[in-house]
């Protein structure tokens, strides 16, 4: 797969699908957009030498979650931490049924389409994604994305009494909004907390003022 870096007309098929999601101009309307919820699961915190285990992902329409289109892909991968199996539990010859990685990212890429993703502290998600796609010579991810962290303290209020934190850990949301953890440090139930966290959060800025997209991506 070397040659895709370097010859466009040469990406897989389902890059070009996905790439192709994208031609319409988008709406910045929150009530006709589709949101995917994503999370993932991997061996550790370092971009280059950790791999992602699993991935879950929900997507959200007109304020609904739309459990019978969710997403759940557990990765084969050579690189195995035994240490953070405590953590996501996900055991290198477990019984669920794995697959490649650049199967994961093409199954992850025709599920996506141009939806907007939404992650709790986004960013190390969409890097672990990026560089899984730059292994297999294929760019990088072209979707628009909210931090539900950064959204929560959008609805608090502004006061010199009211310190903002920088960063809220999604423990500390779902104890916020009374969201149960039972499913934590899974991919797909981390997946389903941050889904329940971003429509709470989305109810509480309709209710301060007019949102769209752009409000949420500032």
């Amino acid at each position: 797969m070397g040659i895709f870096k370097n010859n466009k007309t040469s990406l897989p098929d389902f890059w070009r699908q996905y790439i192709g999601s994208f031609k319409e101009k988008p709406t910045t309307d929150v009530d006709q957009l589709t949101f995917v919820v994503l999370d993932t699961e991997t061996t550790g915190f370092d971009y280059k030498q950790d791999r992602i285990l699993s991935i879950g992902a929900l997507k959200l329409r007109n304020n609904n979650m739309a459990i019978n289109e969710s997403l759940e892909v557990y990765v084969d991968q050579e690189y195995y931490n035994a240490e953070t199996a405590e953590i996501h539990g996900i055991l290198k010859k477990g019984k669920m049924k794995k697959v490649s990685e650049e199967e994961a990212l093409e199954i992850l890429l025709l599920y996506l389409g141009n939806a907007v993703i939404v992650a709790h502290h986004a960013q190390f998600d969409i890097n672990m994604l990026n560089k899984a796609l730059n292994r297999h010579q294929l760019p990088k991810l072209m979707n628009q994305v909210l931090d539900t962290s950064h959204l929560y303290k959008k609805t608090l209020l502004k006061s010199n009494l009211l310190e903002k934190k920088e960063h809220y850990t999604l423990d500390e949301l779902a104890e916020k909004f009374d969201i149960s953890k039972a499913d934590r440090h899974t991919a797909m139930g981390d997946a389903y907390i941050t889904s329940i966290i971003f429509l709470k959060v989305l109810s509480k800025l309709k209710d301060k003022r007019e949102i769209d997209l752009k409000y949420l991506l500032k």
